[in-house]
């Protein structure tokens, strides 16, 4: 099975080395990367139809072979798919991000983009993230969110998924033996605290720039936030069909609009 591994923080991030290792250690398994040259966080869905995009090279601290793009997280894994890579890749992952996707963080967040990407070509894909709780990132341990993707992976390998689904999965920073189960959860409810911060340049002139204290959630039963905050491990499943199926009552009454 030909897994490509991916991410939205840089190639040469520790998280995407843990999940390249883990992969590897699949039976039978091939595994490719390929990530972006440089931090793609918080961009969502990006590709690039503007200029040309590059692809070269590198290795990784343990001596991976890796391709790196200057092209965003979505656009590596279409330049993949579509025939980058000799071999036709069987299940795309993303990760590891080094802070949780939770919520409508799965908007602005490239590492779930990226598995979109795959699953509208009809490619399994699983997006991985850690909460790290305030952990200090170069000091935090990849190794039991490694595990638990690869499990993932395994499973998803050997039963697929229904088409244009993909798992997000959520993995709270703690000891593999401390980890709670893994839990089917539903988008929970991100609060954002952003403020705009306007300064002046030397020249007098405004800019702005973001601000604000870290995102929290509600920790409520049966959601990704939720998981979390146990200490569990948090799969959803995302649909690409974002169609809100429940609201056409309340706006049926649009098609009369234009009619004589």
């Amino acid at each position: 099975m030909h897994i490509l591994v991916t991410n939205d923080d840089g190639v040469t991030a520790r998280g995407l080395l843990a999940l390249a290792q883990a992969m590897r250690k699949i039976p039978g398994s091939q595994v490719s990367i390929l990530a972006p040259h440089r931090n793609w966080s918080i961009t969502g869905h990006v590709k690039t139809f503007d200029r040309p995009l590059r692809v070269w090279e590198v290795r990784l601290a343990d001596g991976t072979r890796a391709l790196a793009s200057d092209g965003a997280p979505s656009d590596c894994v279409s330049l993949a798919l579509l025939g980058l890579l000799e071999q036709p890749v069987d299940l795309v992952v993303s990760g590891i991000n080094p802070n949780p996707n939770v919520g409508h963080d799965v908007t602005y967040s490239g590492t779930v983009t990226a598995a979109m990407e795959a699953v509208i070509a009809g490619v399994p894909a699983i997006a991985v993230s850690l909460d790290r709780r305030g952990q200090d990132e170069a000091q935090v341990d990849y190794g039991p969110a490694a595990e638990i993707a690869r499990q993932i992976s395994v499973w998803v390998l050997e039963h697929g998924l229904p088409p244009e689904v993909l798992l997000n999965v959520n993995v709270p920073a703690l000891p593999a033996e401390a980890l709670g189960r893994v839990r089917l959860t539903r988008l929970g409810k991100r609060i954002y605290r952003d403020q705009l911060v306007r300064r002046l340049d030397p020249a007098g002139r405004p800019y702005y720039w973001y601000g604000g204290e870290e995102p929290t959630g509600v920790p409520e039963e049966g959601t990704d936030i939720g998981a979390l905050a146990r200490g569990e491990v948090s799969v959803t499943p995302l649909q690409m069909d974002m169609t809100a199926q429940g609201a056409w009552h309340k706006l049926a009454g649009l098609e009369k609009l234009g009619q004589a």
